[in-house]
């Protein structure tokens, strides 16, 4: 029998709690960070649901407050390449909630498919822009209010694509290993700050990003057939990590990623 003397009496005292956090999640409006904003809603934060459509964004955050019964969600439309809609999105986060304490980096692009000789110099800048530069901007416009309570969390959505090469989606892959980097370099510089920097590392999860790989049932089973865990992820398979890195349990984790692949690294080197 599991001792249960220092189990919390109240929710909020659950080392899983979010409650009265509030978190910035980009790319928000569907997949991945659509369930990470449901997902942080339900452990109490306050969550900004934020992406290019913000009527994408209103339907989500309708959702999450009908579901939580309380105003939990605000809407906020975001095109993370310009740096001026950065800013609005975290004004409009203070301005609705107050200092952000989680930012969850999910937003991305990956405008070019093939080999690398095929890539346009316009698209090695999209790349660059949405996936690297837009998450050192978003991050540096929210750590100063971070610092003033020594404590915050940030969370970047890397990919399995960081770790192997890829003819088709090389420089997507560069973006994300760029993204580790970037965890690391702002671990060290803002750890004395108690501020926690960590990245997520999905493999392939049934989202719009991935319909491709998945739309096709018979393309869908060939490849999860050599997956160890003989299937897709969900976006929630990536969300409760999210919550996890974003809670006081994960308080002592920082700089590092946490890679959710169903074991494709393990068991097929990324394919």
């Amino acid at each position: 029998m599991s001792d249960t003397k220092n189990a919390p009496s109240h929710p909020e005292d659950s080392l899983f709690s979010l409650q009265g956090k509030n978190a910035i999640i980009t790319g928000a409006s569907r997949g991945i960070g659509e369930a990470i904003a449901h997902q942080m809603a339900v452990a109490g934060a306050n969550v900004v649901v934020s992406s290019r459509k913000i009527e994408a964004c209103e339907a989500v955050a309708t959702a999450i407050n009908e579901q939580q019964d309380r105003h939990a969600a605000h809407a906020v439309g975001c095109n993370i390449s310009h740096k001026e809609h950065l800013q609005n999105l975290v004004t409009e986060a203070n301005r609705t909630f107050g200092d952000v304490d989680i930012l969850v980096c999910n937003a991305a692009v990956n405008p070019a498919f093939g080999p690398s000789s095929q890539i346009s110099e316009e698209q090695i800048d999209k790349i660059f822009n949405c996936n690297i530069k837009a998450n050192h901007l978003l991050a540096h416009m929210v750590l100063p209010q971070m610092q003033k309570k020594k404590d915050g969390a940030i969370i970047i959505i890397s990919s399995i694509s960081a770790f192997v090469g890829n003819p088709g989606i090389g420089m997507y892959g560069v973006s994300k290993a760029a993204d580790l980097q970037m965890a690391r370099n702002l671990a060290v510089e803002y750890g004395p700050d108690n501020i926690r920097i960590n990245c997520i590392a999905p493999g392939i999860v049934k989202t719009h990003f991935a319909e491709a790989l998945w739309k096709d049932p018979k393309v869908e089973e060939m490849i999860a057939s050599k997956l160890p865990m003989r299937r897709f992820g969900e976006p929630d398979d990536i969300a409760g990590a999210a919550v996890f890195l974003a809670s006081p349990a994960a308080k002592w984790m920082t700089g590092q990623h946490i890679t959710i692949d169903g074991g494709t690294l393990i068991g097929m080197g990324g394919m």
